[in-house]
C-alpha cells in the first residue's frame, strides 16, 4: 500500500507539472499579438484557473486510485495513510470559488480599465468593484449559513427485542433470525421509525455547495445545449461547407459586401467610442457593444469562408486540399462527439433519471476498462468528464450568437484577448465545480466510497433548502431537455446556409 500511495503521489506531481506546461501553451499561442509581452497578472491568472480547473476534474480519478489503496488491507485505520482527498477537493474548490467571485473580476475590471489612466486608478476601481462584491457576498453567505446551514440526513430508527441464547443454531430460507421470526425485527421496521438527523455543516463545505448551484444552472443550460451543438456544429459545418472553388467575378462581388459590411462596422464602433467618452455608457450602449461585436464576429466567419471558397497565391491547390481534410475531420470529430454525448444522454436517462436504474451503464463500461488495464478507465472518465467542459462552452458560444442579453467571449488561435480568456476561464472554473458534481452522481457506482462522494453526494444532496433540486434531479431533466431541443433545432434549422445580414445599425 505505501508503495502505491508513493506512486500516485509521483503521478500527481508529474500531471500538475504536464497540466501546468500544456495551459502556457495554449496561452501562448491563443492570445492576441495587442497583448504580447504585458498584462502579466491576467496571463498568470489564466494559466492558473485553467490549472486548478483540469486539475479538479483529474481529481476524481486520482480519489478513486486513492481509495483502491487501502481496499485489501487487513488492519483497522489502514485508509488513514492514503492522501486526504477531503481536505484536498476543498482547498481545490475553495480556490475556485476565490478565483472565480474575487480574483478573476478583479483582473477583467482591471484589464478592460481606461488606458488613458494611471496603474494606480485603474487597480483602485477594480478593487472597488471586487471589494463591494466580496461584501456583499460575504454577507449573503453568512447570513444564509447562519440561518440555514444545516443538513437533514434521513434516518430510520431500528431496534430489535432480546430472546434467549440458543443451544442449537439453525438458519434457514424460512428462519433468517434467532427465535424462529421469519424476518428480524429491524427489517420489518415501519415508515414512522425514520427520523431527521439534522447537523451543522463546515463553512467550507457551504460555500461550496452554493458555488455548486450557481454553477449547476450554468452547466444545466450550457451544457445542455453544448452537448448536442458541439457534434452538430462539426457535422453540419461539413454539410454546410463550400463544394466547389468560385470565380474570380464572384470572389469581387462577396469581398465587395463584406467591405461594405466592414466600413458599416467600423461607423458604428468609432461611434461607440466617442459616446463612451462623452461618459453616456447606459443599457442601449452596452447593447449595441455586443451587438456590433457579433457582427463582427460573424463578418470574420465570412471573410474566412470567401478566403476558403477562392485560395489565393501559388499554392492555392494545396490550400484547397488542406481546406477539404479540414472538413473531413471536422465531420469525424463530429461523429465521434455525437456518439459520446448520445452515451451521455442514455446514461443520464437510464441511470439517474429512471428508479431504480435500468442498468449501471458507463460505470460498467469504466469498470471493464479498469480490468483491462489499471488506467484505461481513468482516462475514458476523464475524457467524459472533459467532453462536459467542452459542451458548455460550445453551449455558451451558441447562446451567445443567438441571445443579445449574453456577451460572446470566442477563443481564436493567435487573436483572443486577455478578457475573453478570463471570461472563459472563469466558465470553466465556475461549471468545473457542478461537472465533479454531476459526474460523482452519474457515475455513483464506479466512484463510490470516495471524498468527493461524501462532499458532493451526502452532505450537497442534504442540504437544507437546496436538496430538492438534486432529490427531484431538476438539474438532470433541464439537461436533458435542453439537448433535445437542441437536436430538435439542428435537424430543423442546422442545414440551412445562413444569409448574409443587412444594413447594420446602432438601436436608438
Amino acid at each position: 500500500m505505501g508503495d502505491f500511495n508513493l506512486a500516485l503521489v509521483i503521478v500527481a506531481i508529474v500531471v500538475c507539472i504536464l497540466v501546468f506546461i500544456f495551459n502556457v501553451y495554449l496561452l501562448v499561442n491563443y492570445q492576441h499579438p495587442d497583448d504580447a509581452n504585458q498584462a502579466y497578472f491576467p496571463k498568470f491568472v489564466v494559466v492558473l484557473g485553467l490549472s486548478v480547473a483540469a486539475i479538479s476534474i483529474l481529481m476524481l480519478p486520482a480519489d478513486v486510485a486513492n481509495r483502491q489503496a487501502c481496499r485489501h488491507a487487513i488492519y483497522n485505520g489502514a485508509c488513514n495513510l492514503t492522501l486526504p482527498m477531503k481536505d484536498l477537493w476543498l482547498a481545490v474548490y475553495i480556490l475556485d470559488a476565490v478565483l472565480v467571485f474575487f480574483v478573476i473580476p478583479f483582473a477583467m475590471f482591471y484589464y478592460e480599465g481606461d488606458q488613458e489612466k494611471s496603474v494606480g486608478k485603474r487597480i483602485k476601481s477594480a478593487l472597488l468593484w471586487v471589494v463591494t462584491t466580496a461584501i456583499v457576498c460575504g454577507l449573503v453567505l453568512g447570513i444564509l449559513y447562519g440561518l440555514i446551514g444545516k443538513v437533514d440526513f434521513t434516518v430510520m430508527h431500528l431496534s430489535s427485542s432480546t430472546t434467549s441464547f440458543p443451544t442449537t443454531w439453525e438458519f434457514s430460507s424460512s428462519q433468517q433470525c434467532i427465535g424462529g421470526t421469519h424476518q428480524c425485527s429491524a427489517y420489518t421496521a415501519s415508515a414512522s421509525s425514520e427520523k431527521t438527523w439534522t447537523m451543522r455543516t463546515t463553512f467550507p463545505e457551504y460555500v461550496v455547495a452554493l458555488a455548486t448551484i450557481v454553477g449547476s444552472v450554468l452547466f444545466a443550460i450550457f451544457g445542455g445545449v453544448g452537448i448536442a451543438c458541439l457534434p452538430l456544429g462539426l457535422i453540419f459545418s461539413f454539410i454546410k461547407r463550400p463544394k466547389a472553388v468560385i470565380t474570380r467575378s464572384q470572389y469581387i462581388k462577396e469581398a465587395t459586401e463584406l467591405g461594405k459590411k466592414a466600413r458599416e462596422l467600423k461607423k458604428a464602433a468609432d461611434s461607440l467610442q466617442q459616446e463612451e467618452r462623452s461618459g453616456s455608457k447606459g443599457r442601449k450602449w452596452r447593447k449595441n457593444v455586443k451587438a456590433v461585436g457579433k457582427e463582427l464576429l460573424q463578418l470574420e466567419e465570412d471573410v474566412k469562408l470567401l478566403e476558403e471558397m477562392y485560395p489565393q497565391g501559388e499554392k492555392a491547390e494545396t490550400s484547397w486540399a488542406l481546406t477539404v481534410l479540414g472538413y473531413l475531420a471536422k465531420l469525424v470529430l463530429g461523429i465521434l462527439g455525437l456518439i459520446v454525448s448520445v452515451a451521455w444522454v442514455a446514461h443520464i436517462v437510464i441511470y439517474l433519471l429512471i428508479n431504480p436504474p435500468l442498468s449501471a451503464f458507463l460505470n460498467e463500461v469504466f469498470i471493464k476498462l479498469d480490468d483491462i488495464w489499471g488506467l484505461l478507465g481513468t482516462a475514458a472518465f476523464a475524457f467524459f468528464c472533459f467532453y462536459l467542459l467542452l459542451a458548455v462552452i460550445a453551449g455558451a458560444m451558441m447562446l451567445g450568437l443567438r441571445l443579445v442579453f449574453i456577451t460572446i467571449h470566442p477563443m481564436k488561435w493567435g487573436a483572443t484577448l486577455m478578457n475573453s480568456f478570463l471570461f472563459n476561464v472563469g466558465l470553466i472554473l465556475l461549471c468545473s465545480i457542478s461537472v465533479i458534481q454531476f459526474c460523482s452522481t452519474a457515475f455513483a457506482y464506479y466512484a463510490q466510497a470516495t471524498a468527493a462522494q461524501e462532499i458532493f453526494g451526502h452532505t450537497l444532496e442534504s442540504l437544507r433548502g437546496i436538496k430538492y433540486l438534486y432529490k427531484y434531479n431538476v438539474f438532470q431533466i433541464a439537461f436533458v431537455a435542453l439537448a433535445g431541443l437542441t437536436f430538435v433545432y439542428y435537424a430543423a434549422f442546422g442545414w440551412r446556409r445562413r444569409k448574409p445580414s443587412g444594413r447594420f445599425q446602432l438601436s436608438t
